[in-house]
């Protein structure tokens, strides 16, 4: 088996074992669990927590001290088994607690991959930048089938249903409980990955040729000096700000399509039998969005292209919130999944060509962790604690209704502003660098 088939194949296990659960998980905690807005927000704030420092010292572990594909299948075989206890877990404060060291486990998992993919690719004298994208969009692809997988087999069957009657057994024995099977599906792809990646190419330690290296340097945090930009720092606020917008979209997007059954002539409708396979067209979408960003930045360039995401997340928050399982409503349901990818990558994309065009080559790499530490970190802290808090405190019922169309009105709102603020504040002017990053890009 050539490598580019085995790093593909690590690609789609990859993002398949989290796509099993993180949109489908506000489902689980609002309508099985019965949790509060305060208790379900705290809960997934665990990715932005262990965003915020686990990548980096993992990172120095696998610079120092550990191969790195028997880190990256350590991680993973640790992962399974977490999740395998989480589908047994009732309890909000004991499922945070429990679902943060899976977290802590899996987010240094989503950087050690392409550290993976990069090392290996290069070891066999690959174009990187031409041959990892194809590897990369098949990670897309494992969380588009996670997402069907679920949505089609967790509320049906047992995972180990060979039949009813030994699944009915197996399901007994185990203590499963149905609505729980997203936890097992990704837990048993997360030690199949993690035996998988040991028989990968060793990549073993790197030593550092500058001995003088310190510990803050290792971690990247002289990024941090970048906060002196004005510009840099401006452009890192707005990341965080933005990156609680992506939060909410995986936090409630299934959940607010599966409320519809609370309507009784919306019950049986396809938006609440196939909610998660509805919200994977976003998904499909950043698929095919990711093909359009060279002539977007070529056509507007980068301050534009950023313009247009914030736009499309009013777009994607604004469509859900009129959005119904029939009629006008289902299209606007449909046309909020597109315009997700353009919202996710367009920011992520000609955000990283911002960084890499506007900082010192030295500390390239840190202010690229710096970038995402902003986003997936601190914006994933802020926009599940303050939403969840919001939802609770404003928009939801005494019996457990939730008044969505108000909820994506503020979010939405909330899109427009922090949109109107970059477009007077960012002040950034089109470069010679930036050109020939994207005609990188471009080929």
């Amino acid at each position: 088996m050539n490598i580019k088939l085995r790093l593909t194949i690590m690609s789609f296990m990859q993002f398949f074992v989290w796509g099993a659960w993180l949109t489908t998980l506000g489902t689980y905690g609002f309508d099985i669990k019965k949790w509060s807005g305060e208790e379900f927000g705290a809960v997934f704030s665990t990715l932005g927590i262990a965003a915020i420092f686990m990548p980096a010292l993992m990172g120095v572990i696998a610079d120092k001290w550990l191969n790195l594909e028997r880190l990256y299948g350590i991680l993973h075989i640790i992962y399974g088994f977490v999740l395998f206890y989480l589908a047994n877990t009732t309890e909000p404060t004991t499922f945070f607690w429990v679902l943060l060291l899976a977290m802590c486990c899996y987010m240094p998992t989503l950087s050690l991959s392409n550290s993976l993919s990069y090392t290996l690719l290069k070891r066999s004298n690959y174009d990187v930048i031409k041959v990892f994208p194809p590897i990369r969009v098949w990670g897309t692809v494992g969380f588009i089938v996670a997402m069907w997988f679920t949505n089609l087999f967790s509320d049906v069957y047992s995972p180990w249903d060979f039949g009813k009657q030994i699944g009915q057994a197996i399901s007994d024995f185990t203590g499963n409980h149905i609505n729980s099977n997203q936890f097992y599906f990704a837990g048993v792809g997360s030690i199949f990955l993690g035996i998988y990646s040991f028989f990968l190419p060793k990549c073993e330690p790197q030593k550092s040729s500058e001995k003088s290296t310190s510990f803050t340097k290792r971690l990247g945090l002289d990024a941090f000096k970048l906060f002196g930009n004005y510009n840099i720092a401006l452009f890192f606020i707005f990341s965080m700000l933005l990156g609680a917008s992506l939060q909410l979209t995986n936090m409630y997007g299934d959940t607010f399509l599966k409320d519809f059954k609370n309507i009784p002539e919306y019950a049986d409708s396809i938006v609440v039998r196939y909610s998660t396979i509805i919200i994977s067209i976003s998904q499909v979408s950043e698929t095919l969005f990711i093909l359009a960003i060279p002539f977007f930045l070529r056509k507007f360039g980068i301050k534009k292209v950023m313009l247009i995401s914030m736009f499309a997340w009013f777009l994607r928050f604004g469509l859900f919130a009129i959005g119904a399982p029939t009629g006008f409503g289902l299209l606007a349901i449909v046309l909020s999944n597109v315009v997700y990818g353009m919202a996710f990558d367009f920011f992520n994309i000609s955000g990283s060509l911002f960084v890499e065009t506007s900082t010192d080559s030295k500390i390239r790499s840190s202010a690229q962790g710096l970038f995402m530490m902003m986003t997936n970190g601190f914006g994933s802290i802020i926009g599940s604690s303050l939403s969840g808090f919001i939802i609770g405190k404003y928009f939801t019922f005494g019996n457990g209704f939730k008044n969505w169309e108000g909820i994506w009105f503020v979010f939405a709102i909330y899109a427009l502003i922090i949109t109107i603020f970059f477009a007077l504040m960012f002040k950034h002017k089109h470069t010679r660098a930036e050109e020939e990053a994207i005609n990188k890009i471009s080929h």
